[in-house]
């Protein structure tokens, strides 16, 4: 850890003194990019007499994720297959290991598409085991904290919902959906879209394993499995990496303004009993955070027989100086006079973080395109002033379902493309009860960007969201990208975060220890670069690296080089947590996420 901050701080000294920090292709160097996706293949002369084909598979309905929304649709494809008495093949893949792994959330969990998806689900050991008993939220100062009232009709308004271990609900979903015969593939991270001769969307393709780190083929490899489909539900979650292929192959973001997202960073404690108050839900606003720096925290008092509670810190990605650390901010606030008892005596067991969307209606996508559709947050139904979005998710999912259902038991389909078109599922989404709440808090978010920032938006949610209920006739602009929104570090003031106490506030590495992290070493880096000369060339010498502060797993790190004339970016890809916050902060955009090799990831147990 010491020698990845000395080499940090080098790597800002060198930058914030003017030297331009080259990135050169000899030997002391290293390639960085190895993936097949960047390097191709069929121009690789060690893949010459390396078996190509794959395995195929029919389904009738592929949906790639087994989270809220995946396994929603899943179950009421079933649901209504069984209610008609038809045939019906649907197959979900998954990239974690097992169900619920890589699924992460606060979670306070509105159970309205619960209710309508499964009514008997208390009778079914749904795990909702902690109604919401009393809601918090605290206007945070440095050393004081000031109570806001919650009144009702106000997003932060909580009564009638459950806190929960999202992690744990959705492996209980993945058993609902098994009991209906859905088929669920864990450990299969789906790698490509396959297209048919018209464009339309085929299927999909699983990973190949068996690659080594140089990226050539070791005496283990496989090639992955395709699975081809009349419909593909995408529910990969926040940016999903396939879904951001399909918005530039398809355009699905021509009508709409760009996504705008939040990193969400979160532990789960064991805390002095004395501390515990079951099913109490907290959340603050302000410090350590300035007014134009977007976020917040939550604090979740679970009550399912140990004293645990889910905490968290949500900072916006489009914040400006690239000195801001998340994860330091996270560590920071946690020390606050109002805070810090909760955590006194306590005991950090577990560690994560996910970007989730925040630009609501503004910046929906098409959601239905030839042979596909889009689900949950991979299009980005979250509520954000509720800070809520796996009620929209699964709503989508169901919506979403019974759209295709419909398309594929129709007498009458003639379809124009060889991929089925459910070209009335968005329609149905627009009149559906997610369009509506969505609607109505579409400008307390972009009403961050006036020169108010934090204040704006207070005064905006207290005064015009309440008296109006989104009826108000004008819409907010989110304003463009969170990636073109960093200044250059030569604008900005460098910020000193306290060191950790270990007590209450830990370090990076030993915080990832806990995420259950684990990728195969001998793999080419699944964070894989454009060109290998932007992060030295851009990214350090304009920016001073931020993706050494923004990254919440400390995959990346600026090294000297070996003759120790230049500095290098190196990617801890074991690392990774699979957030995506690279993806989307990187002002380059020269950083392009892809699944790792089968079995890749944390191991959340029920975050």
């Amino acid at each position: 850890m010491a020698a990845l901050l000395g080499n940090a701080l080098k790597a800002g000294r060198f930058a914030r003194a003017g030297v331009r920090l080259f990135c050169t292709n000899n030997a002391a160097t290293p390639k960085i990019t190895t993936h097949w996706s960047v390097m191709p293949r069929d121009k690789d002369t060690r893949w010459t007499d390396v078996d190509m084909e794959r395995v195929s598979d029919e389904v009738d309905v592929c949906i790639v994720g087994a989270g809220p929304a995946g396994l929603s649709a899943a179950i009421r494809l079933k649901q209504l297959a069984q209610q008609q008495e038809k045939e019906l093949r649907v197959l979900v893949l998954e990239k974690a290991v097992e169900v619920g792994l890589h699924t992460l959330s606060g979670a306070c969990l509105e159970p309205h598409a619960l209710d309508e998806l499964i009514p008997d689900w208390k009778d079914r050991g749904a795990p909702l085991h902690t109604p919401v008993t009393e809601d918090k939220f605290l206007f945070l100062t440095e050393k004081r904290s000031i109570p806001v009232p919650i009144l009702p009709g106000l997003p932060m308004h909580n009564t009638g919902n459950y806190v929960v271990r999202l992690g744990n609900f959705v492996r209980w979903m993945g058993e609902q959906a098994e009991e209906l015969e859905v088929e669920i593939y864990p450990g299969c991270p789906v790698t490509e879209v396959l297209y048919h001769e018209d464009g339309s969307v085929k299927g999909v393709a699983t990973s190949d394993v068996g690659i080594g780190k140089d990226g050539a083929p070791k005496d283990s490899f496989e090639r992955g499995m395709e699975f081809h489909s009349k419909v593909v539900i995408f529910a990969e979650g926040c940016h999903g990496h396939l879904a951001k292929q399909l918005y530039k192959k398809m355009d699905l973001r021509k009508n709409c303004e760009p996504q705008t997202y939040a990193i969400g960073l979160k532990e789960l404690w064991e805390i002095d009993p004395a501390q515990h108050k079951p099913g109490r839900v907290e959340h603050t606003v302000g410090w350590p955070l300035d007014r134009m720096t977007y976020g917040g925290s939550f604090i979740y008092h679970l009550g399912e027989g140990e004293p645990l509670v889910s905490v968290g810190y949500v900072l916006g990605l489009d914040y400006t100086n690239p000195y801001i650390s998340p994860f330091k901010e996270f560590q920071r606030w946690k020390h606050h006079p109002a805070i810090k008892p909760t955590f006194e005596g306590g005991k950090r067991i577990a560690y994560g973080a996910r970007a989730l969307n925040e630009g609501g209606y503004q910046s929906i996508p098409q959601l239905a395109f030839p042979g596909g559709c889009l689900i949950g947050c991979s299009p980005g139904f979250m509520n954000v002033p509720k800070i809520k979005g796996t009620h929209n998710a699964m709503k989508s999912g169901m919506i979403c379902a019974e759209a295709i259902f419909d398309k594929l038991t129709d007498e009458n389909l003639q379809s124009e493309t060889q991929g089925v078109f459910v070209d009335d599922y968005e329609q149905r989404m627009k009149d559906s009860w997610v369009w509506k709440e969505i609607k109505s808090v579409r400008n307390v978010r972009p009403s961050f960007h006036s020169p108010l920032g934090l204040y704006g938006t207070l005064l905006y949610t207290g005064v015009f969201y309440y008296l109006l209920r989104g009826k108000e006739p004008w819409t907010f602009s989110h304003g463009g990208a969170d990636y073109k929104r960093l200044k250059p570090a030569s604008e900005c003031t460098p910020i000193e975060y306290p060191k950790p106490d270990n007590k209450i506030s830990f370090d990076l590495l030993s915080s990832v220890a806990l995420s259950g992290t684990n990728h195969e070493g001998d793999q080419p880096a699944h964070l894989t670069l454009m060109d290998d000369t932007v992060p030295v060339n851009q990214n350090l010498g304009v920016y001073d690296g931020p993706e050494q502060r923004f990254c919440p797993a400390g995959v990346y790190e600026y090294v000297p080089t070996e003759d120790g004339e230049a500095m290098r970016l190196q990617i801890n890809a074991q690392n990774c947590v699979h957030c995506k916050t690279c993806d989307i902060k990187d002002p380059s955009q020269n950083i392009n996420w892809v699944t790792p090799e089968a079995g890749g990831g944390p191991a959340y147990n029920g975050m």
